[in-house]
C-alpha cells in the first residue's frame, strides 16, 4: 500500500469515527439524556458518555487533520483553495478547525467548567442549548461530508 492510499484510508476512517460520533450523540444520546431515559441525573449520564468519547473524538480529529494536511502537500492540492468548485475543501478545513476548537478548547474550558453550573440551575435549558449546538455542528458536518464525497468524485457545483 502506498502512502497516498494509507493517508486517504486513515482520513476517511477518522471522519467516519468523528462525524459518526457526532451523529450518534446528537440523534440518540442527547435526546435520551434530555428525556431522562439514562437516569434522573442528566449531567452524570452525559458526563459518563462524553468523558469516554471525547478522547476518541480528539484522536480522530487529529488523524483527519494530519492525514488531510499530508494529502494536500503530497498531492499539491493548494491551488484548489483558489477555485470555487472546490468549496468543499474550504468547508473541510473550516469544520476541522471548528471541532479542534470545540474539542481542545471549548470542552475543557467551557463545557467542563461552566456547563455543570447551568445544568444545576436549569437542566432543561442547559441540555436544550447543548443539543441545539450539536444539531448545528452536525448539519454543517453532513453538508461538508456530502460536498466532499461528491466533489472528490468529480461533481462541480459552480460549473455544472
Amino acid at each position: 500500500m502506498n502512502d497516498l492510499l494509507l493517508m486517504r484510508a486513515l482520513h476517511v476512517l477518522g471522519v467516519v469515527i468523528w462525524i459518526g460520533g457526532v451523529f450518534m450523540a446528537t440523534t440518540v444520546i442527547l435526546p435520551a439524556v434530555r428525556r431522562g431515559q439514562l437516569g434522573d441525573d442528566k449531567l452524570a449520564a452525559f458526563h459518563v458518555i462524553e468523558h469516554r468519547f471525547v478522547w476518541i473524538a480528539r484522536a480522530a480529529v487529529l488523524v483527519v487533520g494530519i492525514s488531510g494536511f499530508y494529502l494536500i502537500i503530497r498531492m499539491q492540492l493548494w491551488p484548489r483553495f483558489g477555485d470555487g468548485d472546490f468549496w468543499w475543501m474550504h468547508a473541510m478545513v473550516s469544520i476541522w478547525l471548528l471541532f479542534v476548537f470545540v474539542l481542545f478548547v471549548g470542552e475543557p474550558l467551557l463545557l467542563r467548567r461552566h456547563f455543570p453550573r447551568l445544568a444545576a440551575y436549569d437542566p432543561d435549558l442547559a441540555f436544550a442549548i447543548l443539543h441545539w449546538v450539536h444539531l448545528f455542528l452536525l448539519a454543517l458536518s453532513l453538508v461538508t461530508v456530502l460536498g466532499a464525497a461528491a466533489g472528490a468524485h468529480g461533481w462541480r457545483f459552480l460549473t455544472h
